[in-house]
């Protein structure tokens, strides 16, 4: 019996819906600016997180990750906020309880393990096409009762490591950093760290919080970008600042 997920076949995606917009080229802009940050690396993986919810770090992953795609980069988002993902619903996917990011690593780790399973695990079951050209999707799945471990377990890096081996951009949309420790487990595998803070609300002692957590995992914020800054025709630009 083979997993199989519902795909629907939508988009709101501004980089896709307003390629021309200032939104887009700001998108744009800072998909170059990690480009530059990654050059003479191997760098696959970024993880974008945010001090507080409502900051945009999960509008903001979408878009980026459509950016690389329209440079014909084979892309895949991981949903890894897994008590408030917001990726299927951004993308139009619809989740189910035996798939997402969740099972994938309870699953990947009992068949890699050993324990007898009754089925073959296959990264396929649990990836989702989305309407976006070269863009797919791994939906968080069911909340667990233990996120932190399920994150930080070591099969988690396995499985991500064989996901770099098939795309060329790996994102981890991950939970915001305040009151939570599941993204600093994360940067344990990513390779880039933004994040994202918004224009009028987050204080800079917020900020200042995030990189005192980022030190305490021995981890480097590469970037940040400011996001919902109101220009006279109130639309919204994100701007990229480096460390």
């Amino acid at each position: 019996m083979t997993k199989k997920n519902t795909e629907v076949q939508t988009s709101s995606l501004l980089i896709n819906d307003s390629p021309k917009s200032s939104f887009s080229e700001a998108i744009k802009g800072i998909r170059t600016n990690l480009q530059f940050a990654a050059i003479d690396k191997d760098t696959k993986v970024i993880l974008v997180t945010s001090p507080n919810p409502g900051d945009g770090k999960s509008l903001v992953s979408s878009n980026l990750a459509g950016a690389y795609a329209q440079e014909n980069k084979k892309v895949l988002i991981i949903d890894c906020d897994l008590r408030k993902g917001r990726q299927a619903e951004i993308f139009g996917i619809k989740k189910t309880q035996t798939t997402g990011y969740t099972n994938l690593i309870l699953n990947y780790t009992n068949a890699s393990l050993g324990i007898i399973q009754t089925e073959k695990i296959e990264l396929k079951d649990y990836i989702c096409k989305t309407g976006t050209k070269n863009v797919h999707l791994i939906p968080n799945g069911p909340i667990p009762p233990n996120p932190i471990e399920l994150l930080g377990a070591t099969k988690n890096k396995e499985l991500i490591e064989a996901l770099k081996k098939i795309y060329d951009v790996v994102i981890l949309d991950c939970p915001p950093v305040l009151g939570l420790s599941d993204t600093l487990v994360m940067t344990r595998y990513s390779d880039i760290n933004i994040v994202v803070v918004s224009y009028g609300k987050t204080k800079v002692d917020d900020l200042g919080e995030v990189k005192k957590s980022f030190e305490k995992a021995n981890a480097k914020i590469t970037g940040v970008i400011l996001n919902k800054v109101k220009k006279s025709n109130n639309s919204y630009y994100y701007g990229y600042y480096g460390d």
